[in-house]
């Protein structure tokens, strides 16, 4: 699983990256089963997750964060990255981001893309 943690942070909401090859619902979930087995992402606010399956369908998880998969999703198919599931985890600070909450899923998205999907 490759990670960036703590890679925003705004009015004391944190943001984390993570993700993974995955080709089946089934090995996303493990993913993500995998990524709460620590504590800390296990007591996140939000894991927000979203793929494409190698057939491209599209799948993802809000967990509470709405319309915050579809962001991943959409980002993943303009990249036409298929097979691969991206987790946007948040522990939420106290105050309301409004629309900045999804402006930080993209950045923390596109982060994760410069950083892991360089050699594919």
């Amino acid at each position: 699983m490759n990670q960036l943690e703590n890679i925003i942070s705004d009015r004391g909401s944190r943001y984390s990256v993570s993700g993974g090859a995955a080709a089946t619902r089934q090995e996303a979930d493990a993913l993500l089963k995998a990524l709460k087995k620590n504590k800390k992402y296990a007591k996140a606010t939000h894991n927000t997750w979203g793929m494409i399956l190698p057939d491209g369908t599209p799948l993802k998880g809000d967990d509470g964060e709405s319309g915050a998969g579809m962001v991943i999703v959409r980002m993943l198919e303009r990249e036409a990255l298929l097979g691969h599931v991206v987790v946007v985890t948040r522990w939420y600070g106290g105050k309301h981001l409004g629309g900045d909450r999804f402006r930080h899923v993209q950045d923390a998205v596109r982060a994760y893309l410069d950083a892991f999907q360089r050699g594919r």
